[in-house]
């Protein structure tokens, strides 16, 4: 029953609130958040001890009915979207956006994740992100002007084009094996005596999930859609933050669902590389104070695809553990980017000076979080990209990794100028509740550096241990790529006109389908030398 608790409660919370159209009950909601966090915290502890929970809708068998499964992986996922929207409904109880039809609609996607995170069949799967796709839209375009709409319908179109292909490839496999359910499909995957066969299937999924991931070439959509200026920023925080890891999850299972036939974490690895590469050099560009975390958003993916394909356990689950430390830096991030245009009236980075000065207290947590995505020692994004690189020794992977994060610090260096200087404003008064959910999240930030090596030896019972003299080494070369990264952008970067101007990379609804034919046609042929090899 626990299951169906987390894919229900919220949608009928939802209803419900939206029938009642009182103020109150946006406390209603967070009340609820925080009981479902108890809950799913308490179903992570009991898969932890117990093993994973499956259950088959409609009492039908496995081949033919829909089947939901809680393991530690998706126990581990559902903890990680009580706990974000959670702080999200902490952040905006006392704004004025926050009326019942938003609520609602952020309920019924929080349902809809939660049933992500559990199904286990193909076709399920494809219907519920479908109607997860509709909902983000309707959020994307809340406010109704002439962007929103604009940045919305985009989303909408792609990611149903993009789910287009997922579809194809869900039926090719139903037609090979006869069931969608994953288990199944992935038990029988070596009886499979023809590898060939499985190339279209194998292109048509993973070009659906690449777009909800944002692989290179898949995501010139996710800027507009996490950076959209009308969006309220804690939908910003639920698409960058969680809602895109919906896609990495589902990257992560078919990638399971096919290894035993297909193992092409060679050709994912150089796509992890690209696209960590690519959204690191998209967002120094960035004037735009969202847009630059949502560029940011793509690159650490890179850096999740790296480990997770990277062949080694120790980096695959170091890329996992980033997919949780990327939740939560990212989420603060996001929430102190809605605190400054709040406050400042603007986007433009160029434009907020003496932020330090005006908000002393919501900057400390702002810095807890750029030290997490920079890598800084002790902090969380400091041990998971040392396991993700910890399989990479010597190869040129390594060196793409620190080339990765030495981007990073320095779109962060440019991102501290709104730290400096005299504030035009002065003090600056931020709500106990916007504080509470910004201080939650920077304490996280440093408690998840320190406990990361005994959050992946428990949960996953995969023993870690971080090398001293390892970690040293990387401590080193984070100071090392500071330094670069401040000589770099004072004498280069800052001097450049079209980083001082900004600009971005949009190809519009025709270019990303021309781009997801291309990627499918490219992870077709890849699949099929793969099998031939």
């Amino acid at each position: 029953m626990i299951l169906y608790t987390f894919m229900l409660i919220p949608a009928v919370a939802g209803l419900l609130i939206y029938l009642v159209p009182k103020r109150q009950m946006l406390w209603l909601a967070f009340g609820l958040q925080a009981s479902l966090l108890v809950l799913s915290a308490y179903n992570f502890v009991f898969i932890i001890n117990n093993g994973p929970i499956e259950i088959v809708l409609g009492n039908f068998t496995k081949v033919a009915g829909i089947s939901l499964r809680c393991d530690t992986l998706a126990a581990a996922m559902i903890m990680l979207a009580s706990f974000i929207f959670m702080v999200c409904f902490l952040f905006g109880l006392l704004d004025k956006f926050m009326n019942n039809l938003f609520i609602f609609f952020f309920l019924v996607l929080q349902a809809l994740v939660m049933t992500i995170f559990l199904s286990r069949d193909l076709f399920n799967l494809y219907v519920v992100t479908e109607v997860s796709t509709i909902v983000v839209s309707v959020l994307i375009m809340f406010k109704k002007d002439s962007r929103s709409l604009y940045d919305g319908m985009l989303y909408l179109i792609t990611n149903i084009a993009a789910m287009t292909f997922f579809l194809f490839g869900l039926a090719f496999v139903y037609r090979i094996f006869g069931t969608l359910d994953m288990d199944l499909i992935g038990a029988k995957m070596h009886l499979v005596e023809d590898a060939g066969s499985l190339a279209v299937p194998f292109g048509f999924l993973m070009t659906g999930v690449g777009l909800k991931c944002a692989f290179l070439p898949l995501f010139s959509w996710l800027p507009n859609a996490h950076a959209t200026p009308s969006a309220p920023s804690i939908v910003s925080v639920i698409l960058s933050g969680l809602y895109v890891k919906c896609g990495i999850y589902m990257f992560i299972r078919i990638r399971e669902m096919f290894l035993p036939a297909l193992i092409a974490d060679d050709l994912f690895l150089i796509i992890g590389i690209a696209t960590g590469i690519l959204g690191f050099m998209l967002a120094i560009g960035q004037k735009d104070i969202k847009m630059m975390l949502a560029y940011s958003t793509i690159s650490q993916i890179g850096l999740i695809l790296m480990g997770i394909a990277s062949g080694g356990q120790t980096s695959y689950y170091g890329g996992v553990l980033h997919v949780l430390n990327h939740a939560v830096f990212k989420s603060l991030l996001f929430l102190f980017a809605g605190i400054l245009i709040s406050k400042y009236q603007t986007r433009d980075m160029t434009k907020i000076r003496g932020v330090f000065k005006s908000m002393p207290y919501v900057s400390i947590m702002a810095f807890a979080a750029m030290l997490g995505i920079t890598g800084a020692p002790l902090f969380n994004g400091s041990i998971s990209k040392y396991l993700i690189e910890s399989n990479f020794k010597g190869s040129i992977a390594e060196y793409a990794v620190i080339f990765i994060n030495l981007g990073t610090i320095i779109y962060f260096i440019k991102f501290s100028q709104i730290f400096r200087g005299g504030s035009p404003h002065g003090r600056v008064s931020v709500d106990i509740w916007k504080k509470a959910a910004v201080t939650i999240m920077g304490i996280l930030c440093l408690l998840m550096g320190l406990t990361g090596t005994v959050v992946i030896s428990n949960v996953f019972h995969y023993r870690v241990s971080l090398d001293f003299w390892g970690y040293v080494k990387n401590t080193a070369m984070f100071f090392a790529s500071a330094a670069i990264g401040l000589l770099l952008y004072g004498r280069f970067f800052r001097k450049l006109e079209i980083i001082n101007k900004g600009f971005s990379l949009e190809l519009g609804v025709n270019g990303i389908g021309i781009s997801m034919t291309l990627f499918f046609i490219f992870m077709t042929s890849a699949a099929y030398v793969i099998a031939r090899v």
